[in-house]
């Protein structure tokens, strides 16, 4: 059977749970191979994809005809990854883990490690464009909103969104796929 997206929302927004379990055929297994990337744990990803499909369900009402399911599916399952990666980084054993490690010397080289990262995160950042330069270090790092930036820097909410795109797009070539996504992990917004 040809695969229809199409018509497999128009199904879907019309309760069909046939329509669902097509779509849920056609993406789970790549949205669980995505959160594997990111969570290295079976059940993890098993549980994002799980939360995602709900969401597709509780929310297919309002999914537009034209749009994409697969960015949309995307999207959701990068949002409950980083909700997912924010409990981890408050939950109790892991600060009793950051306070243990705290304990611990810490070595010279660990510290220059960071350091480094710091430094070609600034320095990457400080090569793009000057408003591209605030606007990422306003969203990342002083976690504001991109209505929040517009408004600081009297720019449309859509330029910070196309500024930021751009930016981050640079980002990613010119710190490769390893350190953009330490960027992105420690200065998610």
């Amino acid at each position: 059977m040809e695969f229809n997206e199409t018509l497999l929302i128009s199904g879907l927004k019309q309760d069909s749970q046939e329509a669902f379990r097509q779509l849920y055929d056609h993406y789970a297994t790549r949205l669980f191979s995505f959160g594997m990337r990111y969570t290295h744990s079976k059940e993890k990803s098993e549980e994002l994809v799980e939360d995602t499909f709900v969401w597709l369900w509780t929310n297919r009402e309002h999914i537009l005809q034209h749009q994409s399911l697969h960015s949309i599916l995307f999207l959701r399952m990068r949002h409950y990854l980083i909700n997912a990666y924010r409990s981890t980084v408050n939950s109790p054993v892991f600060e009793d883990y950051v306070d243990y490690m705290g304990s611990l010397p810490c070595s010279t080289n660990d510290r220059l490690e960071y350091d480094d990262f710091v430094n070609m995160v600034n320095q990457a950042i400080d090569r793009l464009p000057d408003t591209q330069t605030k606007i990422v270090r306003m969203s990342r790092m002083d976690m504001m909103s991109n209505k929040e930036i517009a408004d600081a820097l009297g720019l449309k909410e859509q330029t910070v969104k196309n500024q930021l795109s751009l930016a981050l797009k640079s980002l990613r070539q010119s710190l490769g796929p390893t350190y953009f996504t330490l960027f992105f992990l420690f200065f998610v917004n």
